[in-house]
């Protein structure tokens, strides 16, 4: 199985983990993006987790770039990524299969991702057959609201979600991801929502928030 994986990058808290966390990069970066996040998060010793980092594949966006991402996309469009997103999602559950192959309850993985890997996360994550630990969606956005709504698996209905999102946001306008939470609220799921004043980022008081999200669900 292990060599259908995407390339990756797994970083381990403490012997024999007993949770994961799966975080996906933005846009144009890799899955080295986020490992400095780990000592930074604080987390006790107690938790023995395995941070599982993906490089997403390289793909030509807007048909001009070639650059790693999670889908291509067409800018200001609501719902493009479409063919692209289902393949990530596939490649993600590949992930989860892996750890629950390892030993890993399923409770206990959680999704996390920054910007398109926030999407693919939420998108995954919501589809899964298997109940969740929870979702961490940083400057992002839920795809296709409908589609949610038809193609969910109750096996995660009300699962807890945090976002967190820039208020000068210029990449993702932070418009956009309020409505996607209001959206999640409605369809049931358990949001809990920060915002701060900075653009397209994480900051500390972020990192603080998620190391908090992370020790009440793991």
């Amino acid at each position: 199985m292990d060599h259908d994986l995407l390339e990756h990058i797994e970083i381990e808290t403490g012997e024999n983990p007993t949770s994961s966390i799966i975080w996906l990069h933005g846009l144009g970066a890799d899955g080295h993006d986020f490992e400095p996040i780990v000592p930074e998060l604080n987390l006790p010793d107690s938790l023995r987790i395995r941070f599982i980092f993906p490089h997403a594949p390289r793909r030509l966006i807007n048909g001009e770039q070639e650059m790693r991402a999670w889908y291509d996309f067409v800018p200001h469009s609501e719902n493009s990524g479409g063919d692209d997103i289902q393949i990530s999602q596939k490649q993600i559950n590949a992930f989860i299969e892996r750890e629950l192959d390892r030993g890993i309850f399923s409770n206990k993985i959680l999704l996390a991702g920054f910007s398109q890997g926030g999407v693919i996360a939420l998108h995954t994550a919501l589809r899964f057959k298997q109940r969740l630990a929870g979702v961490l969606a940083l400057s992002t956005y839920l795809h296709d609201t409908n589609q949610v709504e038809s193609e969910r698996d109750d096996a995660n209905l009300a699962l807890p979600i945090m976002m967190a999102h820039g208020t000068q946001d210029p990449v993702i306008p932070i418009v956009r991801a309020a409505t996607s939470r209001e959206n999640l609220i409605r369809l049931g799921y358990d949001v809990s929502w920060f915002d701060y004043p900075m653009g397209h980022q994480v900051c500390l008081e972020e990192i603080e928030e998620v190391s908090r999200f992370f020790q009440t669900l793991l």
